[in-house]
């Protein structure tokens, strides 16, 4: 029976958490945070409020690529407990970005708003143990309070009178505020900004649970982050000030219960715009699927720019998944905010593009085609990506430099094709006809031969009859080579486009 008990998942589960829970409620259980023998373990935690962006992105192949270095965990928490503006759409938008990138995390994703009252059960644990209190100051006092703040041209520091009172006998609507320090200074190591000390005056009691009972986001990331074990917190730099409003709460926890270490802090500069300037919209502040589905960037371009935003290695550029997990740490991160250039990714892009894998590129580009390829039509797709790949900087070039692959004869010309095609070049069009005709196989060397064989005869240069070649057989003025272009087409169709262009 008890053997039984054991293979059962639901049991087993239940022994983890309880050895867990053990080890928060046991100091000597519970290792310093950044301890060498405490498992590293770092989190993304998203408000899905809109699409995944630029800076989300990269903090989370920040806190991805740590874990995988250090053998520890990476966790995804979705911040949703705003429950107004926190919507399905936007989880799905992040989540599938994540993955698009490839940044995958241990276990399921935990959803803030779900853990509520483990939040509030907190906050009252500090009430009665004297680290928070029962606050009853009205809306009107605390606006008397921020004015007399304004007037004085300081910032708000909210000093209760409730902070020590004996409020046993109030019964109107209370928030619940965190006793803060007030004196001495909070100091962090912070893996990236360094040693960072704030006086504790300039701290004050902020909110733990609203009037209704409802946690704050102060209060809910302490506990997360506690609860999911995570021993180092990597966000960016506009959450450093939050770092020194968090830790009186953990070091209340661990004063009351113990098991609650500092976790290891790393705030990473934001990125700016090519300018300097705070990014925008403008810059390219927008969602990862934009750049996937409106710009098409590969994935692995798209993690290999946003790792060398603010990180570095050497001179090295093209850095592959195994590489930036051998050598990514937080020593290698500056602490100046990077600079976003779209030319670069570009750039980038296109490198990658060109070592891309042809099935796959080919696969990725087919619903841009807007009709469904037949087995043959998908061979020669591919077939295209080795002469096609060079040119392109993205999947839309490779896309639309596809085209002349499947138009229907005869060919639309564009404009400035037809203006290639003067009588004396439709001549030697049919010039070429005969000669191709003639050939005994279908290669690009034997096709080339044939080719330059005509403009020889004809006195010409090879340009003068590759251009009209080129015109009549993708009615561009641009295309790949002209033997590959001759080659992928086929023999049937380059000699019945080339026809239709000789007395046209």
């Amino acid at each position: 029976m008890l053997e039984a008990l054991k293979a059962d998942p639901a049991i087993q589960s239940l022994v983890w958490e309880h050895a867990r829970l053990s080890a928060i409620s046991d100091p000597a259980a519970a290792p310093a945070a950044g301890a060498s023998d405490t498992k590293v373990v770092t989190r993304f935690a998203p408000s899905p409020t809109g699409f995944l962006h630029i800076g989300g992105a990269r903090t989370a192949l920040f806190n991805w690529l740590y874990a995988r270095h250090h053998g520890g965990e990476f966790l995804l928490r979705i911040e949703d407990t705003d429950r107004a503006r926190s919507t399905q759409p936007a989880i799905d938008a992040i989540v599938t970005s994540l993955r698009w990138l490839e940044l995958d995390w241990d276990g399921t994703e935990v959803y803030q708003s779900q853990r509520a009252d483990r939040h509030a059960q907190v906050a009252h644990t500090m009430v009665e143990h004297g680290h928070a209190y029962r606050c009853y100051l009205t809306q009107d006092e605390l606006a008397a309070m921020r004015a007399e703040a304004d007037a004085a041209k300081k910032p708000l520091r909210v000093r209760s009178p409730y902070r020590d009172a004996d409020t046993s006998a109030e019964t109107r609507p209370f928030v619940v505020r965190l006793k803060a320090p007030l004196d001495g200074a909070t100091t962090i190591e912070d893996k990236v900004q360094g040693s960072v000390t704030v006086q504790n005056a300039e701290l004050d009691d902020l909110v733990l649970l609203r009037s209704d009972g409802t946690p704050t986001y102060m209060l809910a990331v302490v506990v997360d982050d506690h609860d999911m074990g995570v021993t180092h917190v990597i966000r960016g730099d506009d959450h450093l000030n939050n770092a020194f409003r968090q830790l009186p709460i953990i070091r209340a926890m661990h004063a009351i219960e113990g098991g609650w270490p500092d976790p290891v802090y790393a705030h990473i500069p934001l990125i700016h715009g090519s300018d300097g300037a705070k990014l925008s919209k403008r810059h390219g502040a927008v969602g990862v699927e934009y750049y996937r589905d409106e710009l098409g960037v590969l994935p692995e371009a798209l993690d290999n720019y946003l790792l060398r935003l603010g990180w570095g290695h050497g001179d090295d550029e093209l850095i592959s998944r195994d590489q930036a997990i051998e050598w990514f740490d937080l020593d290698g991160v500056g602490k100046s905010p990077s600079r976003f250039d779209l030319k670069k990714l570009e750039n980038l892009n296109g490198q990658y593009i060109r070592q891309a894998d042809d099935a796959r590129l080919a696969a990725l580009i087919t619903p841009q085609l807007g009709f469904e390829p037949t087995d043959a039509q998908a061979d020669i797709l591919r077939r295209s990506m080795a002469s096609l790949k060079p040119r392109a900087a993205n999947l839309n070039e490779l896309a639309a430099g596809t085209a002349f692959l499947f138009h229907v004869r005869p060919v639309e010309m564009h404009a400035e094709a037809t203006a290639l095609l003067s009588p004396d070049a439709r001549a030697l069009l049919a010039r070429l006809h005969v000669a191709l005709d003639a050939t005994e196989s279908w290669d690009t060397e034997t096709l080339e031969a044939a080719v330059r064989q005509v403009a020889e005869d004809a006195g010409v240069k090879l340009g003068q009859v590759a251009q009209p070649l080129r015109a009549a057989l993708t009615g561009r003025k641009t295309s790949p080579g002209i033997f590959d272009v001759l080659d992928l087409l086929g023999r049937d169709e380059s000699l019945g486009r080339i026809a239709d262009q000789m007395a046209a």
